[in-house]
């Protein structure tokens, strides 16, 4: 390991010098194994380091993030994935480790937002991981460590040229924390904030049963959030972020964000859209834009003639309003974060329709009393963390 590494440039082209560099004269605790990262590589690198680290110490079970401009377009602990979930995921092909599974579920559910992405693990990169990293669009990786023979396989990829790198998992950075932005150097804390289920003792609702999946997903939901940009909401089920709303000015925007990406997360689940007569030998990033305009507003843009020769061996039938609210009325399970309190009750009403059962969030709001009996008048579960998890 070296005290610093000169990168190409910053966050863009014209930004020059760049490099990452430990200023008390340490060693960094990252070594590049192969590729030539860049500037927002690292930032995605050790933001999703630590959230996957963070996901595997809450839960201990191995952990994956799916990273793109320094938020997690989606992240995951190991549960076992349905055969529906292997579908969508396109790995119904693959044998799949613990970690493999992690990452495609975390890869998986906003597939379209994790197009060439940065990956993170939380354990060794094993040979299954790396044969799924290998054939999805990805900038680069970086885990505690590789298997020679998952080494191999990704100093393949990109005509040798894909990102793989290492970290120390021992490392620990200082306790305090400093940027500068326009001359001006910033200082603060590190959030050092454990998130466990202790979090998630205060019920303010009549519904105060959390379930071992519920307190589970709540927890994963926490810990994507305390490494997503602000705003944001998380939604979760089955151990995966399903929906992500990042970097809203407005909570409730934040909660149709995010709650759109979990509709759609759903709907791809639907027998009618899983069977789409998709053309032999089209490419999966293809098929995921196809598929994502299919069960929107604007199916017809891939439906109409002239069009839908292009994706399907035959037309389709069209996906109704009515086809689509009908099987999202299926959607059940699910758990809500929030970084923030949330202000009004229209933000339950919104998680509702996307089949949130349990939520935590700070609590703290003038019109608390509104959110709880919104949130009574589904029998959902809400936990009041008593801490807020900005990320800037």
């Amino acid at each position: 390991m070296a005290n610093e590494l000169a990168l190409k440039y910053g966050c863009n082209p014209n930004q020059k010098p760049s490099r990452i560099f430990m200023k008390d004269g340490a060693e960094l605790p990252v070594t590049v194994l192969n590729g030539k990262p860049g500037y927002i590589n690292f930032l995605d690198a050790l933001n999703s380091w630590q959230l996957v680290k963070e996901l595997k110490e809450a839960t201990g079970l191995p952990a994956a993030a799916s990273f793109k401009h320094v938020s997690p377009a989606g992240a995951a602990v190991y549960v076992p994935l349905s055969d529906t979930l292997k579908r969508i995921y396109f790995v119904d092909d693959l044998e799949l480790s613990p970690l493999a599974s992690a990452y495609a579920a975390a890869r998986g559910a906003d597939r379209m937002s994790s197009y060439g992405d940065w990956a993170a693990l939380s354990d060794v990169c094993d040979k299954e991981t790396a044969l799924l990293l290998k054939r999805e669009v990805s900038d680069g990786v970086i885990a505690p460590g590789y298997t020679d023979e998952a080494l191999a396989i990704l100093k393949e990829k990109r005509k040798g040229g894909y990102n793989v790198v290492q970290i120390d998992p021992e490392y620990k950075p200082a306790p305090i924390e400093h940027k500068d932005v326009f001359g001006v150097t910033f200082e603060q804390g590190r959030n050092e904030l454990k998130i466990d289920e202790s979090l998630l003792q205060n019920l303010p609702t009549q519904n105060k049963t959390l379930t071992p999946e519920a307190k589970r997903d709540l927890i994963v939901s926490l810990i994507t959030l305390k490494y997503t940009q602000s705003n944001s909401v998380c939604y979760v089920k089955n151990g995966q972020a399903i929906g992500v709303g990042a970097g809203q000015q407005s909570r409730v925007h934040c909660t149709r964000l995010a709650g759109n990406k979990a509709d759609n997360w759903y709907l791809r689940q639907c027998p009618k859209v899983l069977n789409l007569p998709f053309k032999p030998g089209i490419r999966r990033a293809d098929r995921d834009n196809t598929i994502d305009v299919y069960i929107g507003d604007e199916c017809m843009d891939v439906l109409r003639d002239g069009a839908w020769q292009q994706f399907f061996t035959q037309k389709p039938e069209e996906f109704t309003r009515e086809e689509r609210r009908e099987w999202l009325s299926g959607m059940t399970g699910v758990a809500l974060g929030s970084d923030a309190f949330f202000p009004f009750g229209d933000n339950i009403e919104r998680a509702h329709k996307s089949g949130v059962e349990f939520i935590a969030q700070p609590g703290g709001s003038i019109r608390d009393d509104n959110v709880i009996e919104t949130c009574d008048k589904y029998g959902i579960a809400m936990a009041f963390t008593g801490i807020r998890l900005f990320h800037h």
